[in-house]
């Protein structure tokens, strides 16, 4: 497994419009890519700010880091492994393999890989 890098912070909201219009015209964030009403990935420098609804956000009202590696289920055992607890996968979506793992003291994180094409 490769050094796992932070690439994405997501953050709850119940109004992504607003949430956009306040990350735009308050710290000038451009947005990168926009899923319909519930997601959007914001021009946060070297880490993308994620803003999701409850729909489509890994667990709900929680700040998750997100973590690319090379070897999601891996990651994701060895976090079950030494304290922490798997909500989700690993398991594969439209784009990429993904595993949503808490840390030993409940912190939110979604590993994440690209799917090979």
């Amino acid at each position: 497994m490769s050094k796992p890098e932070v690439k994405m912070i997501v953050l709850s909201t119940d109004d992504l419009d607003e949430s956009i219009r306040f990350y735009n015209e308050t710290l000038g964030m451009d947005v990168k890519f926009r899923d319909g009403a519930h997601f959007a990935a914001l021009d946060g420098g070297g880490v993308t700010l994620a803003l999701a609804t409850a729909l489509d956000h890994p667990i709900p009202g929680q700040v998750v880091v997100g973590i690319k590696t090379s070897d999601v289920d891996a990651a994701a055992a060895a976090i079950e492994a030494n304290g922490g607890g798997v909500v989700n996968g690993p398991y594969n979506d439209a784009h990429e393999r993904r595993a949503v793992v808490y840390d030993n003291k409940g912190n939110g994180i979604v590993f994440y890989s690209p799917l090979a094409r």
